[in-house]
């Protein structure tokens, strides 16, 4: 193995992040393919399920192109703002992710701000792209604003956006150009 990225993902509820790991966890061939597959592995804690949110810092591991990747899923909540620095301080960048209708949420943004802060990149993921009336250049310019609102660097701001649907396990650079696999975005984190 040639290197290792820890990657915190950063997401506001229902704008698909546990989709997004489940397929990433598929197209790196994590699981045994001979094992029955229950859908929304990092959904594991019973209050988590119930109120549809990340309370508790959990890892997932894969291996692609020579790479591991620790994917690092991270609450998304300003009362959980200890446990959000904690995770932010392992991580090498972040995979933010937007729903391509809503845009970045006010929750978001907290946990964004904290990694502006850290000098952590963002991956930008324009998600659910397939749903009627999206947005997604709206929402990529948004979060530019965003972005500059919160004092990132020039770098920072040279960020890279995928769009894609979490949910059909597609992602591309432009989200008029439908894939077959989130392979892009697995690039781009390489």
């Amino acid at each position: 193995m040639d290197s290792i990225r820890n990657i915190a993902i950063i997401a506001h509820v229902d704008h698909g992040k546990t989709t997004l790991v489940d397929k990433i966890i598929d197209h790196c061939k994590v699981l045994d393919d001979r094992k029955e597959r229950t859908e929304l592995l990092l959904d594991n804690n019973d209050l988590e399920r119930e109120r549809g949110i990340t309370i508790l810092s959990k890892n997932v591991s894969v291996v692609y192109k020579g790479v591991k990747i620790n994917v690092i899923d991270t609450p998304g909540h300003s009362d959980f703002g200890g446990e959000v620095e904690r995770v932010l301080k392992m991580a090498d960048g972040v995979l933010l992710l937007v729903d391509a209708f809503e845009g970045a949420m006010p929750q978001t943004r907290f946990v964004l701000g904290k990694a502006v802060e850290l000098g952590l990149k963002p991956i930008v993921v324009v998600n659910k792209v397939d749903k009627e009336n999206c947005t997604p250049d709206i929402v990529q310019e948004a979060i530019f604003d965003l972005m500059f609102s919160l004092d990132a660097s020039e770098d920072q701001l040279d960020f890279v956006t995928l769009f894609g649907s979490s949910k059909e396990g597609w992602m591309s650079l432009d989200w008029k150009e439908k894939t077959d696999n989130i392979q892009p975005l697995l690039d781009a984190v390489d």
